[in-house]
């Protein structure tokens, strides 16, 4: 049974003025959805072009802010629109030059296994649902962002996107009854929440999103709040020329710390992620 407390957007509240701006920004460029955007200083405008820069969202910001470029309450500086273009365009670039788009996997053994299997027998059974593996995949690639880097916007986005265009195609008892074999039922459910809460989708447009997790605005926004350390590279272990090994006590901090806030809504596969890493990293070292 769904059991929904009433949606409201807290969110605005709890924003600052970059952050609303930002995510007004997000909506009108990759959702459609249109709210007034709020005069900045051009610090702050700049401050906002480095969380997307950070967020690897310049595509979506710029359709964001052509959209509002007759927009007399909120001038956007030329500068800032120029920076986005280039950085759109350097995106796009690197982007043509890769190739082919890896299937996501999961860090539990068990549960690598099991995905795997969905993944390639669903084709074989006589009610296929192949748009529902998609959605699926979806959902794994943006729990493995999460545990690795933080919240992706864009994927939080795409979802939400699928959602819209594609899900009345899903399978969405078939998506139940993947996301509790894979453990992943609350943590979908996450993401989930961060589309009802920070982009203004209705619980009624998320089948799988059974209860609003209370804490989708603050894990979001407290992202926002630490872009710097948000985007620091995994590898904590380095070792001298002598070959001693040490670690980089505040990069290995903020890791466990970053992680662990998700451990409640996958406990298995969050610790299994973090075993993982510390072993990938290890096993580098010793090459």
């Amino acid at each position: 049974m769904r059991n929904f407390s009433p949606v409201r957007n807290k969110a605005d509240n709890s924003m600052n003025v970059i952050q609303r701006n930002f995510f007004n920004l997000l909506q009108s460029g990759a959702l459609n959805q249109f709210h007034p955007l709020e005069p900045m200083s051009l610090f702050k405008w700049n401050r906002l072009l480095l969380i997307t820069q950070i967020q690897e969202v310049a595509p979506i910001v710029l359709r964001g802010m052509k959209n509002h470029q007759f927009d007399n309450n909120a001038p956007l500086p030329a500068r800032v629109i120029q920076s986005l273009e280039n950085i759109t365009a350097d995106r796009q670039e690197h982007d043509a030059g890769m190739t082919g788009n890896s299937v996501p996997q999961l860090s539990n053994i068990l549960f690598k296994r099991r995905l795997r299997k969905i993944q390639q027998n669903e084709r074989h059974t006589i009610d296929a649902s192949l748009i529902s593996v998609e959605l699926l995949n979806i959902i794994v690639q943006n729990v493995n962002h999460i545990l690795k880097r933080g919240i992706p916007l864009s994927g939080i986005l795409q979802l939400g996107q699928f959602l819209r265009t594609r899900g009345d195609k899903v399978d969405f008892v078939k998506i139940d009854t993947w996301l509790e074999q894979l453990h992943l039922t609350r943590f979908a459910q996450l993401e989930g929440s961060f589309l009802v809460t920070m982009f203004s989708f209705t619980p009624d447009e998320i089948p799988f999103l059974h209860q609003v997790e209370p804490s989708a605005e603050k894990l979001a926004l407290m992202e926002l709040s630490h872009l710097a350390t948000a985007n620091t590279q995994e590898t904590n272990w380095q070792q001298t020329q002598m070959g001693f090994i040490y670690n980089n006590s505040t990069t290995l901090r903020h890791t466990l710390r970053r992680t662990l806030r998700y451990l409640p809504f996958a406990p298995i596969e969050t610790t299994s992620h973090l075993i993982g890493n510390f072993a990938r990293t290890l096993s580098e070292i010793e090459e």
